[in-house]
């Protein structure tokens, strides 16, 4: 027993002296409960809305105003034609679409059904259903309102036609198989590099590398090169999974998602190879990449809507790679999306691997202290 004891005490005592490592285990069990805990919501609320008032009267205003009360709905902005709806809905300005047409008060007026459409982007089938519902309680309210009006007319005097698109069938196969892409990458990619400049350290081999003529830059660069072939087998191996198993539709340009493709790869790689430099042990680095990992999935819009987080949560994920990443898969595979609908997003992505590469030469040293 006295040996057992001093074996424990002598863990402890290892413990201590790698405060890193504590304080990594202490903080982020906490950290991460409090973020995801207020930040994960599958109550979708405020989805982006634009209106498309044909009519233009106090009707179909109060109609318009009749969906954003449900609190489903954000109106960002009204448009003016059918191209407007559509360009909105391809860039993500907006999630959901409301058209009322100029015989909406007309056919009120002669007792006759009066439609409105209402567009949804299903490619996130959870928003989507939530905004479908939203919809259908709206028309059938107005349509009671209308029915008190008019008296016992038997007749259904409003109809709210409700149409996803990119995502007909709300499957959500469509959804999650390209969201997997970005979060294989993610787990695989950055497990793999954090560990790159510790390994070398812990094997002694690290001195090797010091004393060769190469520059820092290009030290971290050779490190993660084999990495991005890696990276494109593996996106090459569930796109295809995708498409043969699940059906997964590939509706824009193949291509154009292989070369937008590589600044997510440089940028994960980027982030695995930062925490390499900072981390002092493989146990360190793992549970640094865990820390990283983690919040990249559940912030990003894979699992849960971004739309349904709070402000802050939404403000978060904006600095993860995987958000940009995931309205890049969506946008080529399931909208069929060009490069001018997702500037923004390859902006982001080449800003995000540069700077991780940048900061990672930045604290590399050549020297073993």
């Amino acid at each position: 027993m006295s040996r057992l004891l001093a074996m424990i005490h002598k863990e402890f005592i290892q413990m201590r002296r790698d405060r890193l490592t504590l304080g990594i285990m202490g903080a982020i069990p906490v950290i991460q409960l409090l973020l995801f805990g207020y930040a994960i919501q599958t109550e979708v609320k405020h989805l982006p809305t634009v209106v498309l008032d044909e009519a233009n009267t106090s009707e179909t205003r109060a109609l318009a105003d009749a969906f954003v009360n449900t609190a489903s709905f954000e109106m960002v902005g009204r448009v003016a034609s059918r191209i407007e709806v559509d360009r909105a809905l391809a860039s993500g300005r907006a999630r959901a679409a409301i058209l009322i047409p100029w015989s909406y008060p007309r056919d009120l007026a002669r007792g006759r059904t009066a439609v409105v459409q209402v567009i949804v982007d299903a490619t996130d089938p959870l928003a989507s259903q939530a905004a479908i519902q939203a919809a259908g309680a709206v028309g059938r309210v107005e349509a009671f309102k209308q029915l008190r009006k008019a008296g016992a007319d038997p007749r259904m005097p409003i109809e709210v036609r409700v149409r996803p698109r990119y995502n007909p069938g709300l499957e959500s196969a469509n959804n999650i198989v390209p969201g997997l892409i970005g979060v294989i990458l993610s787990l695989t990619l950055v497990a793999v590099t954090s560990m790159a400049i510790v390994r070398e350290r812990e094997r002694g081999s690290l001195e090797q590398l010091i004393v060769t003529p190469l520059s820092r830059l290009d030290l971290m660069l050779g490190k993660i090169a084999p990495y991005v072939l890696v990276g494109y087998v593996q996106v090459t191996v569930v796109l295809l999974a995708g498409r043969l198993v699940f059906g997964v539709p590939i509706s824009g340009n193949i291509a154009l998602f292989y070369l937008i493709t590589l600044g997510f790869i440089v940028a994960t790689l980027g982030v695995g190879l930062f925490v390499s430099t900072v981390a002092r042990t493989q146990q360190q680095a793992l549970q640094m990449s865990f820390f990283f990992v983690l919040p990249n999935i559940l912030l990003s819009g894979f699992m849960f809507p971004r739309e349904a987080m709070p402000q802050l949560a939404q403000w978060l994920g904006l600095v993860l790679p995987l958000t940009h990443y995931l309205e890049v898969l969506r946008g080529i595979l399931l909208k069929g999306l060009s490069l001018g609908n997702l500037w923004h997003q390859v902006v982001a992505l080449l800003l995000f691997a540069v700077g991780f590469i940048v900061l990672s030469t930045r604290r590399f040293h050549k020297t073993l202290d």
